[in-house]
């Protein structure tokens, strides 16, 4: 070493000093500590990057909800495993997996007014429609409406000739839910969700036109079959076609998505008829009442009359096909009024048939006498009607009259009752009302 400074010496260079190496030394080895400690915390780093990454693939699906994994853009899993049910999952992160969060058994409603006349803000808010006078028309362009077909259609050959259509407002409600995830996922375009975005607002506001479109169409489609007294008065039967209809066309293009409920809110004549609509809707309810209240009057006049057998037994008498048996089978069915009637004819054909055979006896068992003393017998018969007679009158008058120009009669009155007047006017006056109500 000696020898080495000497020789540099010799040469002109410099000697280095025993302090500088150990700097040196020093230095990097501090250096190299230091980097030893940089990597060691950048592989902590690493892991726990690592970690949170992987980590990061836990997703939690709500019980309201079904999810499908996409790895690479492509639907994860076969059978009932392309679908994730509620609670925890882990996912491989993205970009290679992505979830897509489903809300398959949430119901939405959609109101539709596209065929309801046009209101501004402040009437919507109000509830109040405003006066439209009968001479200002209907604004095809701003109000909406729909057709009905007319009453004299013929829907057995489906002939519109001479029908006149009509017109009619309408308010729809349309509630719907997804229930096959997978085809509403390939088959139905959604916007792409931005950054702080909630998928399900994202959903509901990008298939809104399709339904309102398809609702809109099936509507049209089936008031055409409904007149405007139905499509008013309908609340059951037109919804239900409606909602076939929407099911039918969603189920063609394999939405997944199901109709809950189709509901007809609202309904109404265009106001320009309103009045005129109002007074013929009242008209027509009026006459099917009378009508009702005729037809009730007469099943009940009959079944008074001659009971339920009264139809058939009227027909029978006018067709001569039906035998006799046949028709006396159903006059014994007879009951009511009509039959008490037949029993009194037939109670009054045997007294009478009594009362001549016993008049035919008395009149036999008196001849005898009659051929030796006729006079005396037919004024005996005399004085017993009369004496009939007399007992069934209330006043009794003996009239004798006199002879001579003057005329003088003698009357003679017999059991006079002061009664007998007073009740004698008061069922006169009885038979009177009587006769003016029948008038």
């Amino acid at each position: 070493m000696k020898e080495q400074k000497e020789d540099n010496k010799d040469l002109g260079v410099p000697a280095t000093e025993e302090p500088a190496v150990n700097e040196l030394d020093a230095a990097g080895r501090s250096l190299s500590e230091a980097l030893q400690i940089s990597f060691v915390i950048l592989k902590v780093i690493m892991i726990v990057l690592v970690v949170a990454f992987l980590a990061s693939g836990i997703k939690t699906v709500d019980s309201n909800e079904q999810a499908l994994v996409l790895r690479f853009g492509k639907i994860r899993g076969l059978g009932e495993k392309r679908l994730l049910g509620p609670g925890l999952h882990w996912i491989f992160p993205y970009p290679i997996d992505e979830i897509v969060k489903i809300p398959v058994e949430t119901q939405v409603n959609l109101p539709i007014d596209s065929f309801w006349y046009f209101q501004t803000q402040s009437e919507i808010l109000s509830g109040k429609m405003r006066p439209v006078r009968p001479s200002q028309p209907l604004n095809p362009l701003r109000d909406g409406y729909c057709i009905t077909r007319g009453e004299n259609q013929n829907e057995s050959i489906g002939s519109f000739a001479g029908s006149d259509y009509n017109i009619v407002h309408s308010k729809w409600q349309l509630t719907y839910q997804i229930d096959d995830p997978e085809r509403f996922f390939i088959n139905t375009y959604i916007e792409d969700v931005k950054p702080g975005d909630i998928y399900f607002n994202v959903i509901t506001e990008s298939i809104t036109p399709l339904l309102k479109d398809m609702l809109d169409g099936s509507v049209v489609t089936a008031m055409v079959n409904y007149t405007i007294d139905e499509a008013i008065s309908s609340q059951d039967r037109m919804p239900k076609h409606v909602k076939r209809l929407l099911q039918e066309k969603l189920d063609k293009i394999e939405s997944g998505v199901k109709v809950v409920s189709v509901q007809l809110t609202n309904s109404e004549c265009p106001r320009q008829v309103k009045k005129a609509f109002e007074a013929s809707t009242r008209a027509s309810q009026e006459s099917e009442t009378e009508i009702t209240n005729a037809r009730t009057y007469a099943a009940n006049t009959l079944n008074e009359s001659a009971g339920p057998v009264a139809e058939e037994l009227f027909a029978s008498l006018h067709n001569e096909s039906i035998d006799e048996q046949n028709r006396e089978l159903l006059w014994s069915q007879l009951a009511g009024t009509a039959r008490e009637k037949i029993a009194d004819a037939r109670t009054y054909r045997t007294e009478v048939v009594e009362r001549a055979r016993a008049n035919a006896d008395y009149l036999e068992s008196i001849l005898p006498e009659y051929r030796q003393r006729p006079k005396l017998v037919l004024q005996k018969i005399y004085l017993d009607a009369m004496e009939q007679i007399l007992n069934n009158a209330d006043e009794k008058f003996v009239v004798q009259t006199t002879k001579g120009s003057k005329g003088t009669q003698i009357r003679v009155l017999l059991n006079r009752d002061p009664k007998l007047k007073p009740k004698r006017s008061k069922e006169q006056t009885e038979g009177q009302n009587q006769q003016t109500a029948n008038r």
